[in-house]
């Protein structure tokens, strides 16, 4: 028992060290690999990151086989050229920290395309769960990342999910950490920001043990997908949210509340914000308040090229024009753009610094963007990186007092 309690005591040091930096707050910078492959002025690649903006960079993603072994997805992107890439993605990416050697660099696990089956079976069998671990750690050891993030969307809910994940998935967490350990590898996972979801696929108090970070994602709480007008990430409910049955949970403080009240450690956790936006079209173009009904999604972006969905550059830099009615909602604390029947729903650097100030407030770790790549990295709207620059700044200043 003694040797129990050491143990224990060793690691919640070792947790604390690891957190920790000169910036006493956490910037976690998810990169979506796949930028490299935008249009025009939306292409993106590690050569674009500012790494003195963040303390944390999460490449977004690797994938999993049934069997437990990982899926590169876009070798083309991520390999070096000695294993048939071409971009070195992760390489150059883990280079980073010769510009700002307090970066930890990280690969993350997962994302909403990969789905929850093969992590539901994989997490089911203990011997799977090896090789998975087995796999990144060899993924690890290449390419010197600083850890592992798993982003499982979610356990126990989505196509193929079962009602064990929940159980299984802190065994699977038990089992990196238990490899993590001697190296000081960190862990963490980007977890549900919706509080039925955080219900239904975790038991809190595990994975607050196990992780040495929790990625709140607390934003995509409104889109297309509704029928009606919704914002993507609203810190606190307006009036008419309480109208509509449990939308009023559809907010960032009731997540953020709601894993503090199920015994989530604070400083582990970070508020997730978007630098990108959910659109939508009308279906009145005079009633633009929030579930007014629409015709369906907002059309593509230049850059992003998908239907209900805008990089913040894209919004600054195509829909801010005299043309569009900007509108800050002061109940919610976020702002929306109405350009004839198109609503665009998003975080500026008004908003930002109120969700900020909050996480602050709440004795957060720090905060979450998703994703870099779609903040005004070239300054076409003016200061480069605006949205992570505001968080830092902020961030910063709190740190000053």
């Amino acid at each position: 028992m003694r040797g129990i309690i050491s143990l224990s005591a060793a690691y919640f040091i070792l947790a604390c060290f690891l957190i920790s930096s000169a910036n006493s707050y956490n910037i976690v910078c998810y990169f979506a690999s796949w930028s490299i492959y935008r249009n025009l002025s939306g292409k993106f690649d590690v050569s674009n990151i500012d790494p003195n903006l963040c303390t944390h960079i999460n490449f977004a993603f690797v994938e999993l086989y049934e069997n437990g072994s990982l899926y590169i997805v876009d070798p083309w992107e991520s390999n070096s050229k000695s294993d048939g890439g071409n971009y070195n993605g992760f390489q150059d990416l883990v280079n980073l920290r010769q510009q700002n050697p307090n970066l930890n660099v990280l690969v993350s696990l997962g994302g909403w395309n990969e789905g929850s089956k093969n992590f539901s079976v994989v997490c089911a069998d203990e011997a799977k769960r090896q090789i998975l671990v087995g796999e990144v750690m060899r993924l690890i050891a290449k390419y010197n990342f600083d850890g592992l993030d798993i982003d499982w969307e979610y356990p126990t809910l989505r196509t193929d999910s079962h009602p064990q994940d929940k159980e299984n998935f802190v065994k699977l967490l038990a089992a990196f950490r238990t490899a993590f350990q001697p190296r000081r590898l960190l862990l963490t996972a980007a977890v549900a920001g919706a509080v039925e979801k955080i219900d239904a696929a975790y038991f809190v108090g595990n994975l607050t043990n196990y992780l040495d970070m929790l990625n709140v994602m607390s934003y995509d709480y409104h889109g297309a997908f509704d029928g009606f007008v919704g914002h993507i990430s609203p810190l606190y409910a307006s009036s008419l949210d309480y109208k509509h049955e449990k939308n009023y949970t559809y907010v960032a403080s009731a997540a953020i509340e709601h894993w503090l009240r199920n015994g989530a450690d604070p400083s582990k956790i970070n508020l997730g914000v978007p630098t990108y936006g959910r659109t939508f079209t009308l279906a009145d173009k005079n009633n633009t308040q929030l579930y007014a009904p629409i015709l369906g999604p907002g059309p593509k972006g230049l850059f992003t090229g998908l239907e209900g969905t805008l990089g913040y550059h894209e919004i600054c830099n195509e829909y801010s024009g005299a043309d569009s009615q900007y509108v800050f909602d002061d109940h919610q604390k976020v702002p929306h753009r109405v350009v004839d029947d198109l609503w665009i729903g998003y975080d500026d650097n008004v908003s930002l610094t109120y969700k900020v100030d909050y996480a602050v407030a709440q004795k957060l770790g720090g905060i979450m963007v998703y994703s870099i790549d779609t903040d005004d990295f070239l300054g076409l709207c003016g200061h480069k990186y605006i949205l992570l620059t505001t968080i830092k700044n902020r961030l910063d200043y709190h740190r000053s007092k």
